[in-house]
């Protein structure tokens, strides 16, 4: 199939040039770094993206509920205090550990297209793909939501606490108001110039009535989110994917910007699916996550696979970080031709993943410099052809880990997409523009792209949640946003954490070092950028640029000890006793 892969990439290459209308592959740049403070505890912690969400988390868990319990509080939360990144408009990945039974199970509460959408859904009508924030802005973007039928779900299988008690606290913080932190403020002013007052709804909530952006510290209250929130505490999911705000999403998406084709039996239709973890031995740890449709995962997993033939702690710095750009290369090339939904799509799970074909491809990476052109490998596989997709997804997400006093634990990343998703409002939430994560070419030199749009199809991520099993028990909790970089956010803290015996704060704190396929890029501000002379001797390209994660991490140790820290790139904390 490699033989194909330069005229598949020259014809896309023709097809997606308005992908690259100023689309941002990040939808916030870190404003301030603060230092990663270590939290220890014994019996339970949470860690998340903004410290009113770890509270409601903790405050759940000091009561006795479980993992699953706090995530539920924990994200109604962030759905009011962190709005750009993740709510009940969007979708979700979870990984759960069952401490009783022993078991991890992940979650796929993906958003999903309509089911009237066809291939040439981002074709404008000469045949071209769409601009990237042509697609965005209003309703076309909008896939079926899954966050909040993804809680429902985990809350039904392992909850302790009564479903209406978890939605109290963002209900009760939604009626009286919450302080508008520093990074939401400028969260907002970022997006003013990108269609977030272009709705009346979104616009009366992040601006004032002279149309100036909601300012840090101006207390926000969001009384539509607390109706929405009551009604779903007194009446379960029903009314979102069934009765009131389910008919409001649809009336919202038929906006007259960008109109989208979202049903009322769209919504009615949708499922969670309950999917077994891909799990990847590396050193003496199983390192597990979501698979398709994310690509998280696997690339992650592949990545380390690869890594798993190197003595990397016995490396000079430049080396170490060489040998996991390389690593990258190879698995990102796989990434961007073999993965999608595979309910949709013949991929090749479990051959990109075995640790016979991780070994070829480990060969593949030289000590003394940069291959010229990482392509795609074969593993095995029932081949079709299938074109590369090279439609970046972006970042507009949150994560958070849980681990409750039973053992139970939770790892879920969360997103709108974008930051502030479609612009659309409705309810006191925004709407997610997920099915922009689709390739925007359906077809290439060599037939299908696979994560091209189909109907009911789920669009691929890169989000990894990702629990570490040692001996058969948990050892590691960790996710990130950042849109394709969420990849290499956490597979480089766990580089760091195993191979290089860095703390969870250390290992989260460090400069990224992200490689993609193209340019690697360097972390500014931190001493990453010293890697650029030693790595460019070695033939690699390379550029220094802000780079905004959102990792949050919780180690177990053998005693039973929890250590958590949230990222310093933004506001999060980690809480536990």
């Amino acid at each position: 199939m490699t033989r194909h892969l330069a005229t598949s990439l020259a014809a896309l290459a023709l097809a997606l040039p308005a992908l690259a209308q100023q689309a941002p592959d990040q939808p916030e740049e870190t404003t301030a770094r603060a230092t990663a403070e270590t939290a220890t505890a014994q019996e339970f912690m949470v860690a998340a993206a903004h410290p009113l969400a770890a509270q409601a988390g903790y405050d759940v868990l000091a009561a006795g509920g479980s993992a699953a319990d706090a995530a539920v509080a924990v994200q109604m939360m962030l759905g009011l205090v962190e709005p750009q990144s993740s709510g009940l408009g969007g979708g979700a990945f979870l990984v759960h550990w069952d401490a009783s039974a022993r078991e991890l199970t992940t979650l796929d509460g993906r958003e999903t297209a309509p089911m009237a959408a066809t291939p040439d859904y981002w074709l404008d009508e000469t045949g071209e793909t769409m601009g990237y924030w042509d697609a965005v802005t209003g309703g076309r973007s909008v896939g079926v939501p899954g966050t909040l039928a993804l809680l429902d779900r985990l809350h039904h299988l392992h909850g302790r606490t009564p479903w209406a008690d978890l939605l109290a606290p963002a209900i009760k913080t939604a009626e009286a108001g919450f302080e508008v932190s520093p990074r939401l403020a400028a969260s907002i002013e970022g997006a003013a110039d990108r269609d977030l007052a272009l709705f009346p709804e979104t616009a009366a909530y992040f601006f004032d009535a002279d149309g100036n952006p909601r300012a840090e510290g101006e207390t926000l209250t969001n009384p539509a989110y607390a109706r929405t929130l009551r009604l779903i505490a007194a009446e379960g999911i029903a009314p979102f994917y069934e009765g009131a705000i389910a008919g409001d999403i649809v009336a919202a998406v038929r906006t007259p910007t960008n109109p989208g084709i979202l049903t009322m039996q769209d919504l009615a239709e949708y499922e969670v699916i309950e999917r077994d973890p891909v799990c990847v031995l590396y050193r003496a740890h199983e390192v597990c996550g979501m698979g398709p449709p994310s690509s998280g995962a696997l690339t992650v997993g592949q990545m380390l696979g690869m890594l798993d033939s190197f003595d990397l702690d016995g490396m000079a710095e430049a080396d170490i970080w060489h040998h996991y750009i390389e690593a990258a290369r190879l698995a990102y090339a796989d990434r961007g031709l073999y993965m999608a939904d595979s309910d949709f799509v013949d991929m090749p799970t479990e051959g990109l993943v075995a640790s016979d074909y991780l070994a070829d491809r480990a060969g593949l990476i030289s000590p003394d410099m940069a291959m010229e052109e990482a392509e795609p490998g074969t593993p095995d596989w029932q081949e079709t052809r299938l074109s590369p997709d090279l439609t970046p997804d972006r970042a507009g997400t949150s994560h958070f880990v849980i681990v409750d006093r039973h053992g139970d634990m939770v790892s879920m990343t969360t997103t709108i997409e974008t930051g502030f998703g479609s612009r659309v409002m409705t309810n006191g939430f925004l709407l997610n523009n997920e099915l922009t994560d689709f390739s925007f070419a359906p077809e290439g030199e060599d037939g299908p792209v696979a994560n091209r749009v189909e109907g009911g199809k789920r669009p691929r991520s890169s989000m990894a949640p990702t629990i570490v099993l040692t001996d058969g028990r948990p050892s590691i909790l960790i996710g990130s946003p950042g849109g394709s970089r969420i990849i290499n956010y956490v597979a480089a803290s766990l580089v760091r954490m195993i191979d290089l015996d860095q703390s969870p704060a250390e290992a989260i704190s460090a400069g990224h070092v992200v490689s993609r396929g193209g340019t690697v890029d360097l972390e500014e501000e931190t001493e990453a950028p010293a890697l650029a002379e030693p790595l460019e001797a070695l033939g690699h390209e390379t550029g220094i640029r802000n780079l905004n994660s959102g990792l949050h991490v919780i180690e177990i140790a053998p005693d039973g000890t929890l250590t958590g820290a949230a990222d310093p790139r933004r506001e999060g904390v980690a809480l536990g006793d």
